[in-house]
């Protein structure tokens, strides 16, 4: 699956830039993401300047040197829907006889759950969907903004014209899905009362609640959001065919490689992918993130998601398998072993702190 889009262009510029991929690669690549995390690369971007491009507003964002947080994250957004469908026409009219490949566009999304049963943490938390998924996928199914969305951007959203919206309206073969964590909303109406609000105050919901703050009456399995973010796809959405593109957990670059941690969160979030199959989710693949230990968007080297460790002190950057590698791979020969089962003996098996990870 080749990710081989990032930038946000004129759609002249992106259907020109995707012809030369589609020509160059379609003998050997399938499926085509266009855009990797739409959704977070327009507020990134252009609301809160912590992702390229950097760009933002006073006093939305504090680093950057020019941007408009109110207006850009929705104008980047919609280009990104304009640029996207109009690759995705350009392959069906002159290669997709030829090559028989897919393509798709990529969010990132955590799944919501109100804070508590209150009516407006209820209704904040579908306002909070439908600006972090419906934002893209709503008018890729319908051909419209979602009505929350329209209603509390106001005329900082660009109008879908008829013939953009004929465009969009259909245009994927899948959808790919970056999905990490569920978080609790709390109703915050304050923000209306801003004179200007970017996109988040848009939103008008404080979703920045990690599992550990929500109440204590609740007692939702962490795991449960990538079934809830799927079944929400299925039901409001006409289950479309889904890659989860990137799934797992970062953690300290402490150099352990006993990561039980993320031992424990692959058996449950992978065995709660395939509860969702069974129930009629239409998800057609998994990746995790990551293989290696890299370079993190936030974090850097300090922090990682690898199966495998990388020593950024060895000149030869040596490799060494974690725990969390093999228990993967013992899953995908089907030989499932319970994190209960684990033991701190086993690491003699698993990997140690002086086995390299071509050995």
């Amino acid at each position: 699956m080749s990710h081989c889009f990032t930038l946000i262009p004129h759609k002249k510029d992106f259907t020109a830039y995707a012809d030369v991929c589609f020509k160059e690669f379609g003998d050997r690549v399938l499926y085509w993401t266009t855009i990797n995390e739409g959704n977070v690369f327009a507020m990134g971007g252009y609301d809160n300047g912590v992702t390229p491009p950097g760009r933002c507003s006073f006093p939305f964002g504090q680093m950057c040197t020019e941007g408009d947080s109110v207006t850009e994250p929705y104008i980047a957004g919609h280009n990104m829907l304009l640029a996207h469908s109009s690759a995705v026409k350009l392959y069906y009219k002159k290669y997709k006889a030829v090559q028989h490949g897919f393509v798709g566009l990529n969010i990132y999304s955590s799944w919501f759950s109100p804070y508590s049963n209150a009516t407006e943490d209820v209704t904040a938390t579908q306002r909070v969907i439908d600006f972090y998924i419906g934002w893209f996928m709503h008018p890729m199914v319908f051909g419209d903004y979602p009505d929350i969305v329209k209603k509390n951007a106001g005329s900082k959203i660009p109008v879908l014209t008829p013939r953009e919206s004929k465009l969009i309206q259909g245009a994927f073969d899948f959808r790919g899905l970056n999905h990490y964590n569920l978080v609790y909303v709390k109703d915050n109406p304050s923000s209306f009362e801003m004179n200007v609000r970017d996109i988040t105050a848009d939103v008008a919901a404080s979703f920045f609640l990690e599992p550990e703050d929500a109440p204590q009456n609740q007692n939702d399995d962490p795991s449960s959001s990538l079934s809830g973010i799927l079944e929400y796809l299925k039901t409001a959405y006409g289950n479309p065919p889904t890659y989860i593109h990137e799934n797992g957990l970062r953690t300290e670059r402490n150099g352990t490689l006993y990561d039980i941690p993320r031992v424990n969160y692959l058996h449950s979030y992978i065995g709660t992918l395939l509860e969702a199959i069974k129930n009629g989710s239409n998800t057609k693949g998994y990746f995790q993130w990551s293989f290696l230990d890299g370079l993190e968007l936030f974090g850097g080297y300090e922090r990682g998601s690898g199966l495998y460790y990388v020593d950024l002190d060895d000149k030869q950057l040596r490799r060494y398998r974690k725990l969390s590698a093999d228990w993967y791979y013992n899953f995908l020969k089907g030989r499932t072993i319970r994190p209960a089962e684990i033991t701190e003996v086993e690491t003699g098996v698993f990997g140690s702190s002086t086995s390299k990870a071509s050995e």
